[in-house]
């Protein structure tokens, strides 16, 4: 019984049409109530218990076979008036699904394209490092009151080993095993022992950029923020830094971009002020330039970081974080036409 199945198999699989009748012979052939699949089917009343249910299952599949092979002739094939089959070339193909990238891999890519034309390269370091790196040598001093301002995982029981709470840790290595002068770009994941919510999230990604030169100044920040803001959110953006306190640079600040949604006037988004606050800066602080061994009598610099999910929610006014992470298909086709 199971060999007349497989020959039956090997007949539909080879079937190859050269008219219509024998398209229609095909059908009545093997697919008809007398038919030689159900010739089968009568037969399976006589097959032993113990094969019944092996000989069933290839019974089904030799007839969805013979089915899907017929239906997929008259798919393909159209009739002319010579009654003989010709492929229909007028008819559509199958249509491809575009993909697109991440909302946070297109900000990233911009983020990185606008800082390389101003002469950033890109360095990366690991994920996984250690207090000297991410704490001690960026001013961190042990038990310091700056330390609680980021929830680390630590991954060692003491508390030596951690997943980086920002990429600051790359600028230290770069500074540590390049010599001045230092324009660098660090983009990556970070992560931050915090409750998952619209705002916040356990796991982001930063931007940090570093530069250090002879004679830099706070006005080189500033205007190089200048650039970014208007290549990021158009021409007529505007920026305003406000004092601030970051262990790593002194003097410090934040800074705000005008408001693109209602140009300054004050709307639901920017909480009627006007800005939106995008990111902090300051000038490299000399603690940390000594302690990675570059003489600040003679170099100066300065250092910024962003969330390259902050800027996404700005640029795309999306108002809770925790959509970049689902995989939610409905968000993520917003996003098909950006490249």
């Amino acid at each position: 019984m199971i060999d007349k199945i497989n020959q039956i198999l090997s007949e539909v699989e080879a079937f190859k049409p050269k008219s219509i009748e024998e398209i229609e012979s095909f059908r009545l052939t093997y697919l008809s109530k007398k038919g030689k699949i159900s010739t089968l089917f009568d037969d399976f009343r006589n097959v032993p218990v113990e094969q019944k249910k092996e000989v069933g299952v290839k019974i089904n599949i030799l007839k969805q076979t013979a089915t899907e092979k017929l239906n997929q002739l008259k798919e393909q094939f159209i009739v002319d008036n010579s009654g003989k089959i010709d492929i229909d070339l007028s008819r559509p193909g199958d249509p491809l699904k575009l993909g697109a990238r991440h909302p946070l891999s297109v900000v990233h890519n911009e983020i990185v394209e606008i800082f390389t034309k101003l002469g950033f390269s890109i360095s990366d370091g690991p994920e996984i490092e250690d207090d000297n790196h991410n704490f001690a040598l960026l001013n961190f001093p042990e038990n310091h009151p700056a330390r609680d301002m980021q929830d680390t995982f630590f991954i060692s029981n003491d508390m030596n080993v951690l997943l980086r709470t920002h990429t600051s840790s790359v600028q230290v290595h770069e500074m540590l095993e390049q010599k001045p002068p230092i324009r660098t770009l660090s983009p990556g994941r970070v992560y931050r022992n915090e409750a998952i919510s619209a705002r916040a999230h356990c796991l982001f990604h930063q931007v940090e950029g570093l530069c250090i030169d002879t004679n830099v100044s706070f006005a080189d920040l500033k205007y190089t923020l200048e650039i970014f803001a208007k290549e990021m959110f158009g021409k007529h953006t505007k920026i305003r830094l406000r004092p601030s306190y970051f262990p790593f640079t002194e003097p410090s600040a934040e800074v705000d971009v005008s408001c693109s949604l209602c140009g300054g006037k004050g709307c639901n988004v920017c909480k009627n002020t006007g800005w939106l606050e995008i990111l902090g800066c300051g000038m490299v602080d000399t603690n940390v330039l000594e302690a990675t061994g570059i003489d600040p009598k003679i170099w100066s610099g300065y250092a910024f970081g962003m969330g390259i999910e902050r800027i996404s929610m700005l640029k795309y006014e999306i108002k809770d974080l925790r959509l970049f992470f689902e995989n939610d298909i409905r968000f993520l086709n917003q996003f098909t036409s950006a490249f």
